[in-house]
């Protein structure tokens, strides 16, 4: 296969399609860079980075952050992935038993993982919302969610950006008619940041945590939790170290309890303004365009797939970022298998397109086997001819109408 052309600083494999931005993200050399700086200057002396170099570094990433999606800097704090963000704010609410809390069946496993959690702990009851896919328009989602809200429903779990499905959840209607009801939200912003515009503070949900190492292409283990002022008391990291009573007054208890939860390695989180400037860079109009251009280029992949699958559009196009998702055939013994074994959680079809056309792209079971979709990422290194390479691959393993 002939090797790809990127654009400069991104080091994927030339020889691979890579249509899985959403998955891990991608972090560019110029990023890679500044991190491996970093962890020089840690390693010459450890401890003048931490007493003296960290606390500024992090606060120049918080107003970076704060700057991307409209918020008070006071109002953010570090954490590792949108996950753990998710996990800090289960283990602060007390709950008890016969409370309820909501979530959508387009949720990311993990989180649902960390609800039910709760409530084993608690006594609590987790409530699922079906959300139709495909679906007509954004209110089909709000009515979802809100014919599941109960006089106990302490807290609603939804995804800004779904992970299976693609969808860009309408979080603002939610989160004002929901607070209109006196329940808390709290978005998981996984694929949020740098993927589709951020306004936290209009939006106004008690709580928001985004990666930062996806769509803002980051180091890897960088993300944020957004608490909103007066939900920040008796919030709290799962590490409880030296931010709980340190004799400062400078900043918030709040920001002193995450900044620091010990020896760690914090580089990550520091390489966050570098990656927002390259990310920046990459086009005249900076991040915006850069979103802009994704979103079309989303569009444009999903109308030649849904065309070449004989499948209809599963949702409107607003409800589209850089992820787009389609139904594919069900699974069935007729399909190509691999020629190596792939672990349980991986559909072979998924291997097979990798192995065969080098395309890495996620075929993911919904709403369970063997029914499935296929969900492509759009980024500033994807071409229109990846989409089609893609499309001819599927017509020919599975049967379809592009050979």
């Amino acid at each position: 296969m002939t090797p790809l052309a990127r654009p400069s600083g991104w080091l994927l494999d030339p020889s691979t399609i890579f249509l899985n931005h959403g998955s891990f993200g991608s972090c560019p050399q110029p990023v890679m860079d500044v991190q491996a700086e970093l962890r020089l200057r840690i390693e010459r002396d450890p401890v003048h980075f931490f007493n003296e170099e960290l606390d500024p570094g992090l606060e120049a990433a918080r107003q970076a952050i704060a700057a991307l999606v409209g918020a008070d800097g006071e109002d953010l704090v570090f954490v590792r992935n949108a996950t753990s963000g998710v996990a800090a704010v289960l283990a602060s609410l007390r709950l008890q038993a016969g409370d309820e809390l909501l979530r959508t069946d387009h949720g990311y496993n993990a989180c649902n993982n960390i609800l039910d959690r709760a409530a084993e702990m608690s006594g609590a009851r987790v409530v699922v919302a079906r959300v139709p896919f495909p679906l007509r328009s954004a209110d089909e989602v709000v009515q979802a969610v809100l014919a599941m809200t109960r006089e106990r429903t302490r807290l609603v779990l939804v995804d800004h950006i779904t992970s299976p499905t693609g969808l860009v959840l309408p979080i603002a209607a939610l989160v004002s008619t929901l607070q209109a009801r006196g329940i808390d939200v709290l978005v998981d912003g996984a694929h949020g940041p740098g993927m589709v515009p951020i306004d936290l503070s209009a939006l106004g949900a008690a709580y928001y945590t985004g990666n930062l190492h996806k769509w803002c292409c980051s180091a890897r283990g960088a993300a944020f939790l957004h608490v909103r002022r007066d939900r920040q008391a008796g919030l709290h990291p799962a590490v409880t170290s030296h931010g709980k009573n340190v004799p400062r007054t400078d900043r918030s208890r709040f920001l002193l309890e995450f900044d620091w939860q010990g020896s760690d390695d914090y580089t990550a989180m520091l390489t966050v303004p570098e990656a927002l400037r390259f990310m920046s860079a990459l086009r005249p109009g900076g991040l915006p365009q850069l979103m802009a251009e994704n979103h079309e280029k989303a569009l444009a992949a999903r109308r030649l797939l849904a065309a070449d699958l004989g499948v209809p559009l599963p949702c409107p196009d607003e409800l589209i970022g850089a992820l787009a998702s389609l139904p594919l055939p069900p699974r069935s013994a007729q399909d190509p298998a691999p020629q190596r074994p792939v672990p349980a959680h991986i559909d072979p079809l998924q291997a097979v397109l990798y192995e065969r056309y080098r395309i890495q792209v996620p075929v993911v079971p919904w709403p369970a086997p063997p029914q499935r979709l296929i969900r492509v990422s759009a980024q500033d290194y994807n071409a229109a001819s990846d989409y089609e390479t893609l499309s001819r691959a599927l017509g020919a393993l599975l049967g379809l109408r592009r050979l």
